[in-house]
C-alpha cells in the first residue's frame, strides 16, 4: 500500500473542518499554495476530489464524509503517541514499588527512607521482598523495581550504583561466661556460634573466607537472618558474626557486646541494582535518586 505523508491528513482534517482552504492555511500556519499542494496529492493519492467549491465553501464530497471520521481518529491516535511522556508525579502517585533487600539493608534504610516518603509521595507504597537466585530475572522482567545489597552474579542488562562499604564486627551477650575484654582466634575457634543461612551473599563471604583461610568455627544454631541471629546472642553463649551496620544499629538497644574480627575479611560493597529496561523511567529514577542521596557514603 503507499505511504502517506501524515502532514497531508491534518490539511485533509483541517479543510474539512474550516470548509476553505485559506482558513485551513491559517490555521496550520502554512501559505495558501502550500495547502492547495497538500489538497492535489491528497486527491492523487485517494483518486476522489475530495472537497468541491460551492457558495458556501469547499464542500466534502460522500468519499470525503466517510473518511473524515477516520482521519480523525488517525489524527488523535497519532497526537496522543507524539504528545507521551514519560511523566511523574510523586505528590500524587500511588505507585507500588517492590525492593529486594536482605534484613540488614531494611534496617539501615527504611526507617530514613520512610519520613522523606511520607512527606514528598504520601500515596506511594513500599513491597520489600528478599534477595534470592532470581533476583535478577525479576529486575529483568519488572517483578521488582530494584535490589539492594550484594548481587556478585548477574544477568546482563543490570544497572549498579555503589552506596557504601560494609565491614564485619562480631557480637557477644553482655553476659557471655567466658568472652569479656577482648575476642582472640583462640577464642572464635573454641566457642560456639549462631550462623545465617539466607539473608543474600553476606553470609557466604564469611563461609567462603573462614573456609579459606583454614579457621575453625563450630556452628550450634543456623539462623535465617543477622537480626535474629544478634538477638539470639544476646542471652546465649554463642558468637555471630555480623555486618558493621548492624552493630551499631543494635548498640545499646540490647545487652551486647561488640569486637573486631579476629582474622582477616574483606569489605564488601552494598549496591543499588536496577535493569536498563527502566533506566530512563521517571519513577525509577526518582526513587533511586532518594535511595542513594540517603545511603551513599
Amino acid at each position: 500500500m503507499d505511504s502517506i505523508d501524515t502532514r497531508l491528513l491534518s490539511v485533509f482534517d483541517e479543510i474539512y473542518r474550516a470548509r476553505s482552504v485559506s482558513l485551513a492555511a491559517d490555521a496550520l500556519e502554512l501559505g495558501q499554495p502550500a495547502v492547495s499542494v497538500a489538497l492535489s496529492k491528497l486527491r492523487h493519492h485517494f483518486g476522489d476530489p475530495l472537497f468541491v467549491r460551492t457558495s458556501s465553501g469547499m464542500a466534502p464530497t460522500p468519499f470525503a464524509d466517510g473518511l473524515a471520521s477516520r482521519v480523525r481518529t488517525a489524527m488523535e491516535a497519532l497526537e496522543a503517541v507524539l504528545g507521551h511522556r514519560n511523566d511523574f508525579d510523586a505528590e500524587k502517585s500511588t505507585r507500588i514499588f517492590r525492593i529486594c533487600m536482605a534484613d540488614i539493608s531494611q534496617l539501615v534504610l527504611l526507617p530514613r527512607l520512610w519520613p522523606k516518603l511520607r512527606l514528598s509521595a504520601p500515596g506511594i507504597r513500599i513491597d520489600i521482598l528478599p534477595l534470592s537466585n532470581d533476583t535478577g530475572d525479576k529486575l529483568e522482567t519488572g517483578e521488582v523495581d530494584f535490589a539492594l545489597g550484594v548481587m556478585p552474579q548477574l544477568v546482563t542488562g543490570i544497572y549498579q550504583k555503589m552506596l557504601f562499604k560494609q565491614s564485619f564486627v562480631c557480637l557477644v551477650g553482655k553476659n557471655h561466661p567466658r568472652i569479656c575484654d577482648s575476642l582472640t582466634l583462640a577464642d572464635f575457634e573454641k566457642e560456639d556460634h549462631a550462623a545465617v543461612s539466607s539473608s543474600g551473599w553476606v553470609p557466604i563471604i564469611i563461609d567462603r573466607e573462614i573456609a579459606r583461610q583454614g579457621i575453625k568455627r563450630r556452628i550450634a544454631l543456623q539462623i535465617p537472618n543477622f537480626l535474629g541471629a544478634a538477638f539470639v546472642a544476646e542471652n546465649t553463649d554463642l558468637i555471630v558474626t555480623i555486618p558493621t551496620r548492624l552493630g551499631d544499629l543494635i548498640s545499646g538497644r540490647g545487652s551486647f557486646r561488640t569486637f573486631p574480627v579476629p582474622f582477616p575479611l574483606p569489605d564488601y560493597d552494598v549496591k543499588l541494582h536496577w535493569h536498563e529496561r527502566f533506566h530512563h523511567e521517571e519513577g525509577n529514577r526518582w526513587l533511586r535518586r532518594m535511595i542513594s542521596d540517603l545511603l551513599s557514603e
